[in-house]
């Protein structure tokens, strides 16, 4: 199985033109099992390179045989027409389940300006058993605001294994509350916005509450305490200052027997962060 986690920066590479069929050529080379992105954009011609298309509609036509989950936290309304801005999850494998979690976006006088944020939460019945992949993008610039929505990443996470601990079908139910089993297995990827040296990092891998299952950094688990390939601030790029970590795989422990690989691809420009790849056996 190999997930593909990229923030595309709306398909706008180090040229400031946007290029959606580079990202997916990119994406086509990897070949992964399931492709979770950030930035994804609609309708926002005013965005660098002018991302008037949906973007949305553009990479679930490219990738017809994968099923799609999108989420648009930003949807703003300009004659009636929403210009919206998100996460977009695709799979080869069967969804069974999908949720779109909006994260906290609590007031920061220092920061009033910013973008609710979101996170993708699926059910996927994978080669090696039913599990979760979450992708999601945290808050840049407050703080405040990140370290809200880590907080809120560990509630969802220590309340689907507190679920899948109790769950019993009950065919009387009415079809929309027999949602299925939810298992506390999970991988959650995406862009994080935090540094691994930083204590938000340490606060989403802080041991868990009692039945719930540890996360996991995928890096770790795989290279140990080898050095990051950073994930953006390459390609000449204006932002960030140096290369750096701000995109990861986090996997329960129980799947840290099967991460095969964890890897940059950092050859492409086709936008300010890198691909990030995760193999599990």
């Amino acid at each position: 199985m190999r997930v593909v986690s990229w923030n595309i920066h709306w398909g706008c590479g180090r040229d400031g033109r946007i290029r959606i069929h580079a990202i997916i050529d990119v994406l086509r080379k990897l070949n992964p099992d399931v492709i979770c992105l950030q930035e994804v954009a609609a309708n926002h011609p005013e965005l660098e390179g002018s991302a008037s298309a949906s973007q949305f509609k553009q990479l679930a036509g490219a990738f017809g045989g994968y099923h799609m989950i999108e989420q648009a936290p930003s949807e703003i309304y300009r004659n009636n027409l929403p210009r919206q801005f998100g996460n977009m999850l695709l799979s080869k494998f069967r969804i069974t389940q999908a949720q779109r979690h909006m994260l906290p976006w609590p007031v920061d006088p220092e920061h009033p300006a910013g973008m609710p944020r979101g996170i993708i939460e699926t059910v996927l019945e994978a080669p090696g058993g039913k599990l979760r992949v979450l992708t999601t993008h945290l808050e840049y610039y407050s703080p405040v605001q990140r370290r809200a929505q880590v907080r809120r990443i560990r509630e969802l996470h220590e309340e689907a294994c507190a679920r899948a601990a109790v769950y019993q079908p009950d065919p009387e139910l009415e079809p929309p509350c027999q949602l299925g089993f939810r298992p506390g297995t999970a991988i959650y990827c995406g862009d994080f916005n935090f540094g691994p040296d930083s204590e938000d990092y340490r606060a989403l891998l802080a041991p868990p509450s009692a039945g719930s299952v540890a996360l996991l950094d995928a890096w770790r688990v795989r290279h140990g305490d080898m050095a990051r390939a950073p994930t953006a601030g390459l390609h000449g790029f204006k932002w960030p200052d140096k290369p750096g970590c701000y995109d990861y795989f986090f996997v329960t422990e129980d799947l840290a027997g099967r991460v095969n690989d964890v890897s940059v691809q950092s050859e492409t420009s086709a936008s300010d962060h890198q691909p990030i790849v995760l193999d599990i056996t």
